[in-house]
């Protein structure tokens, strides 16, 4: 009796050993990701696009690819609300799970980012804000562990004045155009301003910036001051309601949508759709494609949502946002493959990320593997360049769907680069770091 207790005994801890360490061993060969998100609050309608772009890219990776190399991905999402204190604790309960820690955080808020940039490097987990968060960071020399490719605000911003000069016939035609800049009034509205006031300075134009308070449904201040001043052209970098507010407060005073630009931030579904037919001609930068066109929503649609498209679209798929979401887990997923290039096959921990993102190279033969072909251009980066400098492309609205309006148009680095290069080098000087040597 007391033998087959201790035979049981030991059968027992040798499978609980063996639990333990199949369960170590799969946990072991996954790569944690976290996800700050904003499904609740005023900000809800662009989040979810977002969040659920994300989403279904990780789970395709898994089902279609069996992970990144063999290694599965795993994720959780934090509900910040689009707030910045609510991020920052997001941020601290996800950046240690997982076998090697977050390999990557996308806080997805100008606000958010500003306050991880001091800890990323601490943390050891690289931050990829894709074309917002502190455009300065695109100075790798001085933001070793801060990624915002394939093109920042001030670059958009350029391109933008760039696509004026176009449809007026020439950058000597914007002599004496009035441009008003209608603005989230946050650190991201604001980050186009120096930019734009450059611009005008080179150009003669005659610039106005126009300030709409969180959350911005309230415009008619705002609106009464754009009747007044009869822009010529109108740039708006907003966010959420704020926008479709916008579009609504510019139809009902017959402003011509199609000199009504917003920025890749400002031109959603979500956006315009709230206007109806008035939205029709409404313009916005965007750096990637509209739709269902491509390949890679074909597979999400099989593998993700079992063929069932209906299902699919339900969540967004095809939404500008959820198309931005979808590229941005990309762009991670890929950083992660260039440094198992390097580390090997395992699951890579945030420093290894951050190797693999200043290495990333995602060409068109690249692109079209993924079935991207046209989606979106190809991206490098380099030590000195967390940018990259990316083009710019401009859509419209049809009043039922977004489509390309120009070719891709590069940002003007003449201007942009060395603003951003003072920019970093101020920022070296005032938290005492020493620029590294590219």
């Amino acid at each position: 009796m007391k033998f087959r207790t201790l035979f049981l005994g030991l059968l027992g801890a040798v499978v609980a050993v063996t639990g333990v360490m199949s369960m170590k061993a799969a946990y072991a060969a996954e790569q944690f990701i976290p996800m700050l998100v904003y499904r609740t609050g005023p900000y809800a309608p662009s989040g979810i696009p977002v969040a659920n772009g994300f989403r279904d890219y990780y789970t395709l990776v898994n089902k279609r690819d069996g992970g990144i190399n063999g290694v599965k991905i795993t994720f959780e999402e934090c509900e910040t609300k689009y707030n910045t204190k609510q991020g920052v604790e997001c941020y601290e309960k996800l950046k240690n799970k997982g076998p090697t820690g977050a390999s990557l955080v996308n806080p997805y808020s100008t606000g958010i980012t500003y306050q991880l940039i001091p800890k990323s490097e601490v943390d050891g987990v690289p931050i990829l804000s894709m074309g917002y968060g502190r455009t300065s960071a695109a100075d790798g020399r001085v933001f070793k562990w801060v990624f915002n490719f394939p093109a920042t605000y001030w670059s958009q911003a350029s391109a933008f004045v760039k696509y004026v000069s176009r449809q007026e016939g020439g950058w000597d035609k914007l002599k004496g155009k009035k441009i008003l800049h209608l603005y989230h009034n946050s650190a991201y509205g604001k980050e186009a301003n120096a930019t734009l006031t450059a611009l005008a300075k080179r150009y003669g134009i005659k610039l106005t910036l126009l300030a709409v308070d969180h959350p911005g449904q309230e415009q008619k201040a705002q609106w009464l001051q754009i009747r007044r001043k009869k822009p010529d052209w109108i740039f708006m970098s907003g966010w959420g309601v704020m926008n479709s507010v916008a579009i609504k407060e510019a139809a009902s005073i017959n402003f011509p949508m199609d000199h009504f630009v917003g920025n890749w931030w400002s031109g959603s579904d979500a956006d315009v759709i709230p206007a109806g037919a008035g939205a029709k001609g409404y313009k916005s930068a965007t750096f990637h494609g509209a739709g269902t066109g491509w390949g890679v929503h074909n597979d999400i649609v099989q593998n993700v949502y079992g063929g069932d498209k209906a299902k699919a679209m339900e969540n967004k798929m095809g939404e500008v946002l959820y198309n931005r979401g979808m590229v941005n887990a990309m762009f991670g997923v890929e950083a992660i493959r260039t440094a198992m290039g390097k580390y090997g096959n395992k699951p890579m921990t945030g420093a290894q990320v951050r190797w693999g993102l200043e290495n990333l190279n995602v060409t068109k033969a690249h692109l079209k593997a993924l079935g991207m072909e046209g989606f979106t251009q190809p991206v490098k980066v380099s030590c000195a360049d967390h940018e990259t400098g990316g083009s710019v492309m401009f859509q419209q609205w049809d009043g039922s769907k977004w489509s390309f309006s120009s070719k891709w148009l590069p940002p003007l680095r003449d201007i942009v680069r060395p603003m951003i290069e003072s920019d970093a080098a101020m920022y070296a000087k005032e938290n005492k770091i020493t620029p590294r040597k590219c």
